[in-house]
């Protein structure tokens, strides 16, 4: 939602809509943000989903099971990269619509200096109690062995991760959108050809998946460097300007929580569902949990690029007092988003064999897997509706709102993890998601309604 802030500043100065013309319409407004955030977003799915197809066809159940494992470790370290990401890229867009560019350089060399210090504590960590954060979600056995080689590659790796996740957003906060989608297009192309190489010819089982995500972010990262080191950048990098804001990092980390907390929500769901699903099942249910969740990520991220798109116009016309414009953006993307969602779940239970075979050809996986993904993702257009009433109240510079969501789309979760396996065994961990969805929807949705007629009636005494 950062990306845009430079654009929307600029936009502000002209008291122009945000495709610039008074003239065009929400629809196209909409679409303008949306197409390009939600390629963005699909461009980063496809790393963990391509991951998917060759671990699922060429290590089998244990090794899907193993990454399942490791990720909410991976998650993390994904997410401290988004954490810098966000909140320098802010700054960034900030200082830049300010034309200070004093601060500016302050902030990109800052957010260096925070990666290097990030990645080196974090390696560290992993190095110190990597296998024991595996061994508290109940794994053992090949896939604790597994778990182990993905997770250390990337100890030596985080901070390639970080990077591939923080200078992209900082390169379209300096201006430059197309070259950060390139960049990530570059990177996901690389990561297919790489799996390939090293799953495939040369058998390095999954740290050969582990590798070639740290290789192909390495490459994401090192190019990122050098155009900020270019005549391109909008904002240069220098050593001589290689300094440290302790003021700037404090800013940094605090403007840049919203994204962290995301991945802390993920990590914490997936090692709780782990942990569950050892519990009341084996590691063949941790294996169907990773291959659902490689079909569940494409909706998710599509979900989170409708939001992205929707904000910068909605927080523009709030701006702008034109409310009625608001209430045809949400509107519209309620519509995408919960439409692409049911068609997912109408998918999943007319063409289940052949949308998981695609990650496996373990029979007893693709029917655990199959049964699963019928459970697990069928309320799995409500997530597009609780990401879109979150990002609503960040476009309405109402923070703890979406706060509240975000945290409670995570605190609602738990009781019905551990209430509803008691009672349903296996089942009841795939129940557990779709089931905390609605409570939580039951809730948003009449408080999303409150508030959007608030503001209209706001809106007409004003006027």
């Amino acid at each position: 939602m950062q990306t845009h802030d430079v654009e929307l500043t600029e936009l502000s100065q002209n008291q122009k809509d945000p495709t610039g013309k008074q003239s065009d319409s929400v629809t196209r407004t909409f679409w303008r943000y949306t197409i390009p955030a939600v390629a963005a977003m699909m461009v980063n799915g496809l790393y963990q989903v391509v991951d998917g197809v060759f671990v699922g066809h060429f290590i089998g159940a244990d090794g899907l099971a193993a990454v399942n494992i490791a990720w909410p470790v991976v998650g993390l370290i994904a997410g401290l990269g988004t954490l810098v990401g966000i909140g320098a890229g802010s700054l960034l867009s900030l200082f830049r619509g300010a034309k200070d560019s004093e601060q500016s350089h302050a902030v990109l060399a800052t957010s260096i200096w925070l990666l290097l210090i990030l990645a080196m504590t974090t390696s560290l960590g992993l190095y110190a109690s990597g296998s024991l954060l595996l061994d508290l979600q109940g794994a053992s056995g090949e896939v604790l062995r597994f778990g182990y080689s993905y997770l250390s590659v990337f100890g030596w790796g985080a901070l390639a991760t970080m990077a591939a996740g923080a200078l992209p957003m900082l390169i379209r906060n300096d201006g430059s959108p197309g070259v950060a989608t390139r960049l990530l297009i570059l990177g996901a192309l690389t990561n297919i050809v790489l799996d390939y190489v090293f799953i495939v010819l040369l058998q390095w089982q999954l740290a050969g998946a582990a590798w070639a995500s740290v290789v192909s972010q390495s490459l994401v990262g090192i190019l990122a460097l050098s155009y900020f080191c270019s005549s391109k950048a909008g904002i240069g990098l220098s050593l001589s300007r290689l300094t440290f804001s302790q003021k700037l990092a404090g800013r940094t980390l605090v403007q840049g929580a919203s994204g962290l907390a995301m991945f802390l929500y993920f990590a914490f769901i997936t090692a709780l569902h782990n942990k569950q699903l050892l519990t009341y099942g084996e590691s063949l249910h941790v294996a169907a949990f990773a291959l659902i969740g490689y079909i569940g990520v494409i909706y998710y991220f599509f979900a989170e690029g409708v939001a992205s798109g929707m904000q910068p116009p909605v927080s523009y016309y709030y701006g702008a007092g034109q409310i009625e414009k608001i209430r045809a953006t949400l509107k519209l993307a309620c519509q995408v988003s919960l439409s692409v969602g049911l068609v997912i779940v109408l998918c999943l239970n007319v063409f289940p064999e052949a949308i998981v075979s695609f990650f496996t050809r373990d029979q007893a996986l693709l029917n655990e897997a199959q049964h699963g993904a019928r459970l697990h993702l069928s309320m799995v257009f409500l997530d597009g509706f609780i990401f879109l009433a979150a990002m609503y109240y960040v476009a309405l510079d109402q923070g703890g709102k979406s706060l509240l969501i975000s945290l409670g789309n995570m605190v609602i979760q738990v009781p019905f993890l551990y209430l509803l396996p008691y009672q349903l065994g296996v089942d009841g961990v795939w129940l557990s998601v779709p089931v905390s969805n609605l409570v939580l929807t039951l809730i948003v949705a009449p408080v999303l309604w409150r508030d959007l007629s608030r503001l209209k009636q706001a809106a007409e005494v004003r006027g």
